[in-house]
């Protein structure tokens, strides 16, 4: 009883599976402490305008979990700071030095807020508007020196919340990387399971055909008996569900781990691609029911069955893995090497079609999986590897991953 209720209260810390799954929480008291430091240091440094302090502290982790996306916002909030910080000092120096008419300091401050308006919009972003705030609030006033000093205090304690923000993100880490593997993984064992129910259907039907004909014989299958499972409906919207739940990790994976967004991209729609091709076969298996195959061609469709289900399978395991595993070939079957299947039904060369498709689909992930493994391994972090070899060794399985 007692070491249950320590691994409980313990899990969030050592367990990366139970951290995302409670990631809404922890992230909830990780913001708390972040306020809480960020107003100890103002209370330390004693700096006028410490309420930048835990401004900052709030818009850089009010909205974001997951370290990717937080730092990513921490260094454009540095990056326009520091730069709209430069830009004011530049400002007050031509004011001083070669500034004759007030005028000129105007036009010259409108000059520079369209330039850094034209680069936000265009390329800049958010490191853009920070740069322009950041120099208003130094030179709002030129006339009036304390509102200059103000702008920087302003600026430092915005320096300060940044670093109170990117150093509370260490404690509890939540990973975008990690939560963008065990995401996907759980989508290819779901889309392993739903594709297997699809020779299910079809096997259902072989079963029934082999009541009233002998195996030499083509099988026909009964219309009314491949019933449609209504619980495959529910797994399909928990598949789109997940795959709507990648979506906002994509930017701050390719910020942890180096991978080029356009390419993680190219990951999500070959994602996307599989899932629409499995409904698609899901749906033409019932209704091939009622047109013959032969048995040479009706050993192709199983083989492939157990192929591409093996071949999800190994991927979704592979991972999920803490070791440095590799995606392996989807299958060497080919329909060219069957030419019987030019002899089959219509219906029954669209399957087959449609199942050639996916299992390009799934070779093409496998290999951009495999290309980009390197740097999302990495960035999964070498202490959660190591951890999750130790405690797989020691539990024999892997923890599974409710999303």
């Amino acid at each position: 009883m007692k070491s249950t209720f320590y691994q409980r209260v313990t899990a969030p810390f050592i367990e990366p599976y139970i951290r995302y799954q409670r990631a809404d929480v922890l992230h909830a008291c990780r913001l708390g402490v972040a306020v809480i430091l960020a107003l100890l240091v103002n209370k330390v440094t004693n700096l006028p305008h410490g309420e930048w302090t835990t401004i900052t502290v709030f818009i850089i982790l009010g909205l974001l979990q997951y370290q990717g996306a937080i730092y990513t916002k921490a260094k454009e909030r540095v990056l326009g700071t520091l730069l709209g910080i430069g830009t004011a000092l530049g400002v007050l120096w031509f004011n001083q030095n070669a500034g004759a008419w007030l005028w000129i300091d105007y036009a010259l401050i409108g000059i520079l807020s369209g330039i850094i308006g034209y680069l936000a919009v265009r390329k800049l972003g958010y490191t853009g508007l920070l740069t322009g705030i950041t120099m208003l609030m130094i030179v709002s006033d030129l006339g009036n020196s304390s509102i200059g000093q103000d702008g920087i205090y302003r600026a430092l304690n915005i320096l300060l919340g940044t670093g109170v923000a990117v150093a509370v993100t260490l404690i509890l880490p939540l990973k975008s990387t990690l939560m963008w593997r065990f995401l996907l993984s759980s989508n290819l064992d779901a889309c392993s399971s739903l594709y297997a129910s699809v020779g299910h259907h079809i096997d259902a039907a072989d079963g029934a055909a082999d009541n009233t004909t002998h195996k030499s014989n083509p099988v026909a299958f009964s219309a009314g008996e491949v019933p449609v499972d209504r619980a495959l409906v529910t797994t399909l919207q928990q598949i789109n569900k997940r795959l709507l739940a990648v979506r906002p990790h994509i930017a701050a994976t390719a910020s942890e781990s180096g991978i080029e967004k356009e390419t993680l991209e190219t990951i999500q729609r070959t994602h996307r691609n599989i899932i629409g091709t499995i409904d698609l076969l899901l749906s033409a298996a019932p209704r091939l029911a009622n047109i013959e195959i032969d048995e040479e061609n009706h050993v192709l469709l199983v083989h492939y069955q157990h192929e591409l289900t093996q071949a999800m399978q190994h991927m979704a395991a592979v991972l999920r893995s803490p070791s440095d595993e590799v995606f392996r070939p989807i299958t060497r079957i080919a329909v060219s090497e069957y030419p019987s299947v030019q002899r089959l039904a219509f219906e029954w060369q669209g399957y087959f079609w449609l199942t050639q498709t996916l299992q390009t689909q799934l070779q093409q992930l496998s290999d951009l999986l495999q290309t980009t493994k390197p740097q999302w391994f990495a960035a999964s972090g070498l202490r959660y590897q190591r951890r999750e070899q130790k405690r797989i060794e020691v539990q024999g399985h892997e923890t599974d991953l409710h999303l």
